[in-house]
């Protein structure tokens, strides 16, 4: 876990933005089980919201608010060292 957080700050994502705490524990989800990757809306979100006492909808604005400001912001020569593949943005912050 300790491992992610600092992967995710070295991306450029601040640990003062919710996002970052919300990506933080689904992808601790999805490290324990690959299945949330085939629902992200019908079940990581929803495990996300129940677990930080929110709703799936605000899970998912501010991940996708955590993933634009490291696009923007962020760690871009990291991100395309870890993705090993193009990336484009369909992303607006």
């Amino acid at each position: 876990m300790n491992k992610v957080r600092l992967l995710l700050l070295k991306l450029g994502i601040r640990s003062n933005l919710r996002g970052f705490h919300f990506l933080l524990y689904a992808l601790q989800l999805c490290l324990a089980s690959e299945d949330y990757l085939l629902s992200v809306y019908k079940s990581l979100y929803v495990d996300v919201a129940s677990h930080f006492g929110t709703s799936r909808d605000n899970v998912e604005h501010c991940i996708h608010t955590a993933i634009s400001s490291c696009w923007n912001k962020g760690n871009r020569r990291l991100l395309f060292k870890l993705v090993k593949s193009p990336l484009k943005s369909n992303l607006t912050a």
